[in-house]
């Protein structure tokens, strides 16, 4: 087996009202189990997930509590990032997100992919 890590890049969509939020951020902590690197990119409602106020309001069982799935993949190394026109379109500024996001370009996910990462979407 090849011991070089490879990076998974996920683009998310889905915001607290649809299940797939939390299905996604769980693939991506196994992504992390499985050796991956892994970064996700929020886009459009998906950019409401890492709110302050807003993160704690999703439970999709039998799932982990989304707050907890989000906290997980950053204290395991994972990079969150949300959209900057997403962000800038809700009229959220940095101090509104959780602490390790960061709102940037979608050319922070292009560089990953022009590398060789492999890519998955919700």
């Amino acid at each position: 087996m090849n011991d070089t890590t490879r990076d998974l890049v996920m683009v998310m969509t889905h915001g607290a009202d649809h299940e797939l939020s939390s299905v996604a951020f769980t693939i991506a902590n196994g992504g992390i189990t499985s050796g991956l690197t892994v970064s996700i990119f929020l886009t459009s409602a998906a950019v409401d997930l890492v709110r302050k106020r807003a993160i704690g309001t999703t439970h999709v069982k039998p799932l982990d509590p989304l707050e907890n799935l989000v906290k997980d993949f950053l204290a395991r190394g994972g990079k969150l990032w949300a959209c900057t026109p997403c962000v800038k379109a809700r009229g959220y500024e940095q101090g509104d997100l959780i602490e390790g996001v960061e709102i940037a370009g979608s050319s922070k996910i292009h560089e990953l992919i022009k590398a060789g990462a492999a890519t998955l979407s919700f």
